[in-house]
């Protein structure tokens, strides 16, 4: 399909419709998490591990998936992961113990992270030239519209109709992707012949790529330690209803498609580093206002919306920043380092969560922001070393190729 210099391609929209179901499975237990742990008789912190041990299986699974499906065609494996994406929902939904839908949850945090890691190669290489960073926020859009229709609307029905709705609904959205996918998505991409095994594997021992991955770990993970528990901190500390809860997810999740949009933005056109910088720095500024404001109603809905907006304003510049990190080291592993990157966004998740969990359990859920106020900054030493080698300005960008 011919496009001009500044049209986006069908396929890329087909990637968001994927990512929107994606993305409302893997935040929807934030929102119902009080009423999994009562159904289940687990405790809160135990409940919680749905949401770390989802990111970990994610982490360690993403990059072994992508090694071993870098050789067959792109559109059928995306629409193949998306369909084991579907099985595993319905297992949750189905389940009637922890264990079982814990199972659930792993089989489809596998296919997430794959999903992500060739579909942001995908949409890169859809993309005009120089336009990788808004492509890959628009497939990445999917995610945060999640966060602001999928989400609140999941745990307002979760709660109020039972926790197992959500992830009957989420399936339903994911046979609406591969629909997307089989009808927009072209049957072949502009790509490099598959590197070895050896090629891709070396991506693992690169200085640069481990760095980058460091940035996406501790800046994306930053959110995590008190966004697990964001629901008991409304209706526990600040004083929201469970509706009111819901509603103000909503607030993040206006926000956070708006930094997405944002990210892109800034990626395509200052350079991914320079985006990032001013990120983290933002951020880590929300997070200790969050930390300030948990007492107040009026307060914290605004610095929630901050919270979502530099947090999620963080994804496309990391992405963009792997993919151009990759071309420039390792330019026979892109898939499998992309794949690393959503690894390291779920090492984030992971880190954040279990240290938000350890916190919860000894009494310290309030102080949950603070603890991201730390990671965040920490996120800036990689980034600084980043900067050292000259990689990211401008023209680093990541391009179609």
């Amino acid at each position: 399909m011919a496009q001009t210099q500044h049209s986006l391609h069908p396929g890329v929209l087909s990637l968001a419709v994927g990512a929107f179901a994606i993305g409302v499975t893997e935040f929807i237990v934030v929102g119902i998490l009080p009423a999994i742990a009562q159904d289940l008789h687990v405790t809160l912190d135990s409940a919680g591990a749905l949401v770390s041990l989802y990111a970990l299986a994610l982490a360690i699974g993403t990059p072994l998936a992508v090694l071993g499906l870098s050789r067959y065609p792109r559109k059928t494996v995306l629409m193949t992961l998306m369909a084991v994406f579907l099985a595993g929902n319905l297992l949750a939904a189905f389940s009637t113990n922890y264990a079982v839908l814990l199972t659930g949850r792993v089989i489809t945090a596998i296919a997430h992270g794959a999903y992500f890691g060739i579909g942001a190669t995908v949409a890169a290489a859809l993309a005009p030239k120089g336009q990788a960073g808004r492509a890959i926020s628009v497939m990445l859009a999917g995610l945060t519209l999640a966060m602001v229709l999928g989400v609140p609307l999941g745990s307002f029905l979760g709660n109020l109709m039972g926790w197992r709705l959500p992830f009957f609904a989420v399936a339903g959205m994911a046979a609406l992707g591969l629909a997307a996918m089989a009808i927009w998505l072209p049957a072949h991409t502009a790509r490099s012949a598959p590197a070895s095994m050896g090629s891709q594997l070396a991506a693992l021992a690169n200085p640069a790529i481990l760095t980058m991955m460091a940035v996406t770990t501790l800046g994306f993970g930053s959110l995590f330690a008190a966004f697990t528990f964001i629901t008991p901190i409304m209706t526990d500390i600040t004083g929201f209803s469970a509706s009111a809860a819901s509603a103000m997810l909503v607030v993040f999740g206006a926000a956070t498609f708006a930094g997405n949009i944002a990210g892109g933005y800034m990626s395509s056109h200052y350079g991914w580093q320079r985006a990032l910088r001013i990120m983290l720095v933002l951020l880590t500024v929300a997070q200790a206002g969050l930390a300030l404001t948990l007492q107040s109603p009026w307060l914290m809905g605004a610095m929630l919306f901050l919270w979502g907006l530099f947090s999620f304003g963080l994804s496309p510049a990391l992405q963009a920043g792997m993919l151009a990190t990759a071309e420039h080291y390792t330019p026979k592993a892109v898939d499998f380092a992309s794949g690393l990157n959503i690894s390291a966004f779920n090492f984030g998740i992971s880190l954040g969560s279990s240290l938000g969990a350890v916190m919860v359990a000894r009494h310290m859920m309030g102080l949950t922001p603070w603890a991201g106020v730390l990671i965040s900054l920490a996120a800036l030493a990689p980034l600084a070393w980043l900067a050292s080698r000259k990689l990211g300005e401008p023209q680093g960008v990541a391009t179609a190729h």
